[in-house]
């Protein structure tokens, strides 16, 4: 045996545990230690393999560590080297699989059972910490895939019974989970995370809030769905919900805090129906902007003339605006990448008349009140669409305005993609609509190119 004495990183990756996992045995007495001035917390490796040794249940022919994770293609975390399987006295082996419904795999086997009424439930085949065979439904499985998350979850559970090591703590409620979501993916990742932030506690919590993450179900999900859309919400915001789910099991999963996403198999909704754009004619401008306020009016001028979102305009910066070189650089974009846009005549006048007024602020836009970014124009932008006439308009549906104004004068899709920074041309197609005129023009190509071909629709055939 080596003589080598091991760091606490080496020991803890040696057993598959974390250095937290580690320092309690330490703390506990329960693992063979070195502890010296100078060089710290060190363990024997000789010491080490008579402890596992002594630990150690005999492992029969199905034993845990000949299994081929690759082959089963689970979808949690690698389960750790796990040292025992099976009786103590050489207790019976696990059935041969018999038929597609009967899965062995290694460490244990899950296979399916019809009930009376025809439906089908996924069961559990697998050894406890004493040697005893364990046959039990796989609660919530509907699937193979998510009958050996369960298998793979049980046989875990008892590993770390058998070597006396605490079990990750999957008693988690949602409500402690959303916070550690936030706190940990959100925040760090998304800029939108504010966004998360209000649908978890306004929406999400007070319905799935006191259930523990393990217990919430595919079913329990489409019931909140159905209730949202009971509530009057859009079938996109469902959507955006139901994906801020799924990616929240997923790295439940990641950080071992359960074994299965409930989301998975709940497919969003068609946003077909849901698409209520509106374009704004040139006479509804003229209207729009004569009842705007005097602030409100550059503000509409820019996203009119340059697609930009609101939060771009309403945290543009003068920094960003090159009046010179007729270019607007937009920072912290959605796509995470800085734009162009060329400034066209109509704007370059109202952004040379706001710059000589505001003299050396920073902000294109300032709230007077505050001299911060405005926060929200929507009640004034509703009050002027409200005194002009216009009906169903949304903010957005400028940069829907902007993007079908371009595509009707001649512009081609690609550029109108990089203006508006998307990443994708089908992306853009939604921001383009074509006009009555386009449309009309486009059928009377067929006319065009019937007469050159010498047909004439006044043919007796067709009329009579």
């Amino acid at each position: 045996m080596s003589q080598r004495l091991l760091t606490v990183k080496e020991l803890s990756s040696f057993l598959s545990i974390s250095q937290c996992a580690l320092y309690r045995l330490v703390e506990k007495h329960e693992i063979p230690f070195i502890r010296r001035q100078g060089i710290g917390l060190r363990f024997r490796r000789e010491a080490i393999d008579e402890w596992l040794e002594k630990h150690t249940r005999k492992p029969n022919k199905y034993a845990i560590q000949h299994v081929d994770n690759k082959r089963i293609n689970m979808t949690s975390a690698s389960l750790p080297p796990i040292i025992f399987v099976g009786g103590d006295n050489g207790g019976s082996e696990m059935a041969t699989a018999k038929s597609k419904s009967r899965y062995n795999v290694g460490f244990g086997a899950i296979y399916q059972r019809k009930r009376k009424n025809g439906s089908v439930r996924w069961y559990l085949d697998y050894w406890d910490a004493t040697g005893k065979r364990v046959q039990r439904v796989a609660e919530h499985a509907s699937s193979k895939e998510e009958a050996l998350i369960a298998l793979k979850s049980a046989v875990l559970d008892v590993h770390y019974q058998a070597c006396g090591i605490s079990a990750p703590s999957q008693n988690l409620s949602f409500s402690e989970f959303s916070q550690m979501y936030l706190d940990n993916y959100a925040k760090v990742n998304k800029r939108s995370w504010r966004d998360d932030s209000y649908r978890l506690e306004a929406k999400m919590k007070p319905f799935f809030g006191r259930y523990q993450l393990q217990d919430i179900t595919p079913l329990m999900i489409e019931k909140y769905r159905a209730q949202r859309l009971e509530q009057g919400v859009t079938r996109s915001t469902v959507n955006r919900e139901t994906t801020i789910l799924k990616k929240m099991f997923n790295l439940a999963i990641d950080w071992n805090l359960t074994v299965q996403n409930p989301a998975l198999k709940v497919k969003l909704f068609s946003e077909k129906d849901t698409q209520k754009e509106k374009i704004l004619t040139g006479e509804e401008e003229v209207k729009l902007l004569a009842e705007s306020p005097a602030f409100l009016r550059p503000i509409l001028a820019v996203a009119l003339n340059t697609g930009m979102r609101r939060g771009e305009i309403l945290n543009l910066r003068w920094e960003q605006v090159d009046l010179a070189k007729r270019l607007i650089v937009v920072k912290q974009t959605k796509s995470g990448k800085d734009r162009l846009i060329p400034i066209n005549d109509g704007l370059y006048a109202v952004l040379r008349a706001l710059k000589a007024l505001g003299g050396r602020q920073d902000l294109v836009f300032p709230n007077p009140m505050t001299g911060k970014p405005y926060t929200e124009v929507k009640k004034s932008f509703k009050l002027a669409c409200k005194r002009a006439g216009i009906v169903g308009l949304r903010f957005h549906d400028l940069r829907h305005t902007f993007a079908s104004r371009l595509v009707e004068a001649g512009a081609d899709i690609v550029t109108v993609r990089d203006l508006l920074g998307h990443f994708s041309v089908k992306m853009t197609q939604r921001y383009t609509h074509p006009g009555r005129s386009q449309k009309f023009a486009a059928v009377g190509l067929l006319d065009q190119k019937r007469v050159q071909n010498g047909g004439n629709l006044l043919h007796p055939c067709y009329t009579n």
